[in-house]
């Protein structure tokens, strides 16, 4: 059985590797669209999880590995993403729409004894999918006659990450965790330029082969009223270490397209290769939290991301600060009521405003959105083994149409299962 889930996990692991995620205009610049941090619970919740201890024993917290105090049985979690993104620009009022479904977490944890827990995350972290076709008719002043100069701009290829987290229960309210994390994988931005009549097309093509590593360190406090079950939980991360292997190839050439998109007659213009130390840069989480022992939480957050500097199309590109506010909660209404079951169900509510780190003509492309969800409980489920269907919806806008640039508006849709339960656990006594 064990062989078999192994197996298992590596077989869907690996089909998330080989996924084509949708995503936004934006995703052209810098690593893409970051998909990192995508877990229903999370998301529900506004992004929240710096200042968030489950009181449920079968959820385990990647955002802040110190937040796992609760945390006791093996929990297994399989989640997956709808994505329906709506643009649209003031340029030729130009409208569009994009939809994807991609399997966004896998995650194995488990107890190792009563103060350490151990949890392993597979999930993608960012990704590039555009295809933008630009055209112009354009007369030459002498001879009066026309062409069309038609540039296409191409991205594809998705950046993973694995992480292994650890918790550590020091006591009389206080914990520590320290997570690794693990990104790789190949993004590709591609310029063609042709005129028509022209047999070849120039080519410019950035390839970026990924390998990153950097270390997430967590701690937490949590004071409990013993005489009211009410509780205040504070919280801290950093994240920092960053050990970066990126190699940025460039390529300017000509070709022409035979069969299946096959390059023939290439001729290289320029070619060199470069490399990056700053990939995944520093970033900072605090927050606190309150609220009332399996009844209800509410927590706010602030996050922080230092500026990088990436290269695009043989340019630097620079992303400034990158500031985060998050609020959200959830609230169950009576996890005692077995005659009516949606007074055991999870209800889960936030929001979020964050000021992005991408600014194009002084424009600063921030975003912001409403989030809800669910976690239905399976029917032999209790508060000491909350497995069930967990169902998560955010709403949000990104961009703007000052300067004839993109606004996005999205709806994106989560479903997954968390599977937990006592597995793999030795017998004392026979």
């Amino acid at each position: 059985m064990k062989k078999i889930f192994v197996l298992s996990f590596i077989s869907v692991g690996y089909f998330l590797n080989a996924q084509s995620i949708s995503n936004s205009p934006y995703a052209t610049y810098g690593i893409g669209d970051v998909k990192f941090d995508n877990t229903i619970e999370t998301s529900s919740m506004g992004g929240i999880s710096t200042a968030y201890i489950s009181d449920f024993t079968s959820n385990f917290n990647f955002g802040n590995p110190a937040n796992n105090t609760n945390f006791e049985l093996t929990s297994i979690k399989l989640e997956a993403t709808n994505e329906n993104n709506y643009f649209k620009t003031n340029y030729n009022n130009t409208k569009s729409t994009k939809h994807s479904t991609y399997l966004s977490n896998i995650s194995l944890a488990f107890p190792l004894s009563s103060k350490v827990k151990m949890g392993l995350l597979y999930q993608p972290y960012s990704s590039k999918s555009y295809d933008v076709l630009t055209s112009e008719t354009v007369t030459n002043p002498e001879t009066k006659e026309e062409s069309i100069h038609a540039n296409r701009f191409t991205g594809k290829g998705t950046l993973n990450t694995a992480q292994a987290a650890i918790s550590y229960n020091v006591g009389k309210g206080l914990s520590v965790g320290a997570k690794a994390n693990f990104y790789f994988g190949n993004l590709y931005d591609i310029n063609e330029f042709t005129v028509s009549g022209a047999e070849f097309i120039n080519g410019y093509e950035t390839k970026n082969s990924i390998k990153n590593f950097n270390l997430t360190l967590g701690t937490s406090y949590q004071k409990i009223n013993t005489s009211t079950d009410n509780k205040l939980t504070l919280g801290a991360t950093a994240t920092f270490g960053n050990t970066s292997n990126m190699t940025t190839d460039y390529k300017n050439s000509t070709y022409y397209y035979g069969t299946a998109e096959t390059k023939l007659n290439e001729t290289i213009i320029e070619q060199k290769s470069t490399s990056s130390k700053n990939l995944i840069p520093l970033q900072a989480s605090l927050g606190a939290g309150y609220g009332s022992n399996n009844e209800w939480f509410a927590s706010l957050q602030v996050d922080y991301k230092k500026g990088e500097t990436i290269s695009y199309f043989g340019k630097s590109f620079d992303f400034q600060d990158t500031y985060r506010i998050s609020a959200g909660g959830w609230y169950l209404p009576n996890y005692n009521n077995f005659r009516n079951y949606f007074s055991r169900v999870v209800y889960r509510y936030g929001a979020f405003y964050e000021r992005g780190g991408l600014k194009i003509a002084n424009n600063s492309i921030n975003r912001y959105g409403i989030s809800a969800g669910v976690l239905l409980p399976f029917k032999s489920s209790g508060i000491q083994r909350m497995s069930g269907l967990e169902i998560g919806v955010e709403a949000g806008k990104r961009g703007t149409l000052n300067d004839n640039l993109i606004n996005q508006n999205y709806v994106n849709l989560k479903v997954g299962f968390n599977f937990a339960d006592k597995w793999f656990r030795k017998n004392l006594y026979n």
